[in-house]
């Protein structure tokens, strides 16, 4: 197996009349997939996309948006998925940087789309088509949609590609207020789901959740996992995620085999009670990946579950989806017991050193470093953030070989098992996403009034997990409310890096070295249980 698009095919081959994708009343089947991604893809080459191009996706998830990206691989381009509901500002950075040779979009992308146009973030030039119908906006019309490659064929394109192209670019939170695009290849992920798909078993007959967004990378799991396995896909609504019963229902109702998500979903569904005693019968196994899910909320899982196998994944966008995973082997016996992140995937390797890139011994903490057959090639058409982030391996002899720095401290515990223990810098996890939190201070630097920022992780214990928290101060006779900044930055941030717990200071605390102390601000928003007083609503 070499290149993504091969796991789609191959299970068409095998049965071609089983279901890949399942959403609501949306049944396609691996037939009608490979179909209509074999004549999308010619109609993406007689638009121009040619090996390596990039084509921006600016859909939500759906069945067509996932046959949209595989058309993007078919047509030995590389996929850029982007949520359309980030505001348009942010769009517009990752245009620039992807420079796209087209762009997909569905009819809940016609407003960012004329917004990018009209300030400048997309060139009115650029093709765009829809995975959908037509779409139409005030300064834009597709040039082509998905029923205009009815008349072309459904057969296999021949194409020529090798395991080392990029596949997809996803790009992260950037600390200097602009995103990074990690390159990922497809031996890349095809090491990774290879691996999994043995360890986990998985079968034709299993039915697997697609909860997370199109644009996050565990999602490519849940779709290169199942299509490997020519299993079922049932790609989550987002409507559901509102409700953790609805969420829960679905599980049952769908008789899923296998659920992956963030911790934060898990535990919304534990804070909800939404989960019965011995609930969803067909489950077989629960896994995570992200952040790290309270133990706590395991407990209440494990206790009601006893019939189905907990697995901890672990790793960065920049190492593939996952480069270490945890089976639980029995439920925890107390909340305090933490969760290790495990030994590594087949393939990959996890490394703990020290400040000068000396392995430290056992039990020792350290920065957690990866390497192995996940690792990305690096940033989009960023050579110093590269530089910066893989660094060379300093056990290895040949000068080429890297090792990735992840800013995460860890340990190796008892029986080799690596420990997380926490962030080196200032980037988090929340919900599931990696925020850079420097990013989220230079946008509130930009807003007029604020005269100094920090924004701050704090973990709030028990089921809520890290919390983004804000202290500013603001200009003499300027009055800012919480209220007033997060509107200000909604314009300019997606919702999941809005602060949701707020501090207003006159003067923010220094260290000896003037800094600002975003240790003492850490611990003042922990103690106050997150400052409840200044929570923006």
């Amino acid at each position: 197996m070499e290149l993504l698009q091969d796991y789609l095919w191959k299970a068409a081959d095998r049965d071609s009349d089983r279901p890949a994708l399942v959403m609501g009343d949306q049944r396609v089947s691996y037939g009608q997939l490979e179909g209509s991604t074999n004549r999308l893809a010619r109609l993406l080459r007689a638009r121009g996309v040619g090996h390596g191009d990039r084509v921006c996706v600016l859909a939500p998830k759906s069945p067509a948006t996932v046959a949209g990206m595989l058309a993007v691989l078919k047509a030995q381009g590389a996929y850029v998925p982007i949520d359309s509901a980030s505001p348009a500002p942010r769009i517009a950075r990752i245009f620039a940087s992807a420079d796209p040779r087209l762009v997909l979009v569905d009819p809940t992308a016609a407003g960012r789309i004329d917004e990018l146009i009209a300030e400048g973030g997309l060139a009115e030039d650029t093709p765009i088509g829809s995975v959908s119908g037509p779409v139409t906006g005030d300064r834009f019309e597709t040039e082509f949609a998905i029923g205009d490659c009815a008349t072309e064929s459904g057969d296999p394109l021949a194409w020529r590609g090798s395991s080392g192209d990029i596949a997809h670019l996803l790009f992260t939170s950037g600390s200097t207020g602009n995103p990074k695009g990690v390159i990922i290849t497809h031996a890349n992920v095809v090491a990774f789901v290879d691996w999994a798909v043995a360890y986990f078993g998985t079968r034709a007959t299993d039915r697997i959740s697609g909860h997370p967004p199109l644009h996050f990378d565990l999602s490519t799991f849940d779709i290169y996992g199942t299509f490997a396995a020519g299993a079922e896909l049932h790609l989550v609504p987002p409507s559901l995620s509102v409700s953790p019963h609805a969420l829960a229902g679905m599980i049952r109702d769908a008789e899923l085999t296998q659920w992956f998500s963030v911790p934060s979903v898990l535990t919304y569904m534990a804070k909800f009670d939404a989960v019965a005693q011995d609930d969803f019968p067909a489950l077989e196994r629960l896994l995570w990946c992200g952040e790290v899910l309270p133990t706590p909320v395991l407990i209440h899982w494990m206790r009601r579950l006893g019939h189905v196998r907990f697995t901890n994944l672990y790793g960065p966008t920049e190492a593939t989806i996952a480069s270490s995973y945890y089976t639980v082997p029995q439920c925890p016996a107390d909340d305090t017991e933490p969760v290790p992140i495990g030994v590594p995937c087949s393939g990959e390797e996890l490394i703990v050193l020290d400040e000068h890139r000396a392995p430290v011994p056992d039990g020792e903490i350290g920065d957690l470093y990866i390497t192995g057959v996940g690792l990305s090639p690096g940033y989009w058409r960023d050579d110093e953030r590269t530089a910066e982030a893989f660094v060379p391996d300093p056990r290895a002899a040949d000068p080429a070989a890297r090792i990735y720095r992840t800013g995460d401290l860890a340990r190796v515990g008892s029986g080799g098992l690596v420990e997380f223990l926490g962030r080196a810098d200032s980037q988090i996890k929340s919900r599931g996403y990696r925020i850079e939190l420097g990013e989220i201070e230079a946008a509130l630097n930009a807003i007029q009034g604020v005269r100094e920022c920090a924004v701050v992780g704090a973990d709030t214990g028990g089921f809520e997990g890290t919390t983004i928290c804000c202290a500013y101060a603001t200009l003499e006779g300027v009055e800012l409310t919480p209220v007033v900044l997060r509107r200000k930055l909604s314009a300019v941030l997606p919702a999941y890096m809005l602060p949701a717990r707020w501090s207003s200071l006159d003067l923010l605390p220094k260290n000896v070295n003037g800094k600002i102390d975003r240790k003492q601000l850490r611990e003042r928003f922990e103690e106050s249980r997150l400052a409840r007083a200044g929570t923006a609503p």
